[in-house]
């Protein structure tokens, strides 16, 4: 005879014991919690300094933005990062329609863009904005993952870069991250024969040196090159910015002048684009050209 517990008999407490037992056999020790699962990285394709005028012909020294896009397409990038001089020579939307829109336009929908001086040879880089559909000044943040990205305009001719700063802290203080990464089309630091480095960007650098930010992204020099965690002053620490220069999206080569010390790896005579991979407090970066090979590889911890 079975005893009744009220409407739980001795043969239902049997059975969910039954189900407690096999269930605890699979998630492990009592008190153990389930493992959370890691989401996986971010991928992201960066480069900047695109795409030729419409009607220049390819070479295979120039105009290979067509190269550089279908690369770019078979990394599976989630998002992609244009650097700047995305469109040349003035960035004129007629510019943009037939030339960047014919290669790079394939990825527009993923494209996180920023304006640089090229765009500019049009008044208020209107072609840029229309095209792009954004709207100026031109910086913004935006999140991929676990990451916060921002977007800078550098044209400090242009735009007013003091409050384009004050914004800047205001987010980083505002949305902390482990893990960020600051992008914008002048490098702070360039071994390139071209430009090389402009310590007019140094105020973005010191607003993130400051609140722990990990990656800096530029273009402007045609030209691939990784950097050692440097502050805004050039100094070596190891909580500084790991800085990549990628500006070899296929409008032209610049040679390299000689190497500044902290230059960790430098190509010059490759086309090609940076896919980074944004972790949950980590990343890695392959510089791949367009020959498929991978030139330079890499991963580091955030520094938060």
């Amino acid at each position: 005879m079975i005893r009744t517990l009220g409407t739980f008999t001795a043969a239902s407490a049997t059975t969910l014991a039954l189900l407690v037992g096999a269930c605890a056999a699979q998630a492990g020790p009592v008190g153990t919690p389930a493992p959370a699962r890691v989401a996986d990285p971010v991928k992201v394709v960066a480069v900047g300094d695109i795409a030729c005028a419409p009607g220049e012909p390819v070479t295979a020294t120039t105009c290979r933005q067509g190269a550089t896009a279908r690369l770019a397409a078979r990394q599976d990038p989630a998002y992609v990062l244009a650097l700047g001089d995305n469109q040349y020579d003035s960035g004129r939307l007629a510019e943009f329609r037939g030339s960047y829109d014919n290669s790079w336009g394939a990825l527009k929908g993923i494209t996180r863009p920023l304006p640089g001086n090229h765009e500019y040879r049009t008044a208020g880089a209107s072609g840029y904005y229309t095209y792009f559909d954004r709207h100026a000044p031109g910086y913004y943040a935006w999140d991929a993952g676990t990451w916060r990205i921002y977007n800078l305009n550098s044209n400090c001719t242009k735009i007013d870069c003091a409050a384009e700063t004050r914004w800047l802290r205001r987010d980083l203080a505002a949305h902390p991250r482990v893990c960020s990464a600051i992008a914008m089309h002048h490098p702070r630091y360039s071994s390139g024969s071209e430009h090389g480095s402009d310590p007019s960007v140094r105020r973005f650098w010191e607003a993130a040196h400051d609140h722990h930010v990990d990656v800096a992204l530029a273009g402007h020099d045609h030209d691939y090159e990784r950097f050692a965690r440097l502050d805004g002053s050039g100094h070596r620490t190891a909580d500084g910015l790991l800085s990549f220069v990628s500006g070899a999206g296929g409008k032209s080569h610049y040679p390299l002048a000689p190497r500044l010390p902290a230059s960790q790896y430098a190509e010059d005579s490759r086309f090609g684009v940076l896919v980074l991979s944004l972790g949950a407090g980590e990343f890695g970066w392959k510089y791949k050209t367009i020959d498929g090979v991978v030139r330079d590889s890499g991963s580091r911890s955030c520094v938060a």
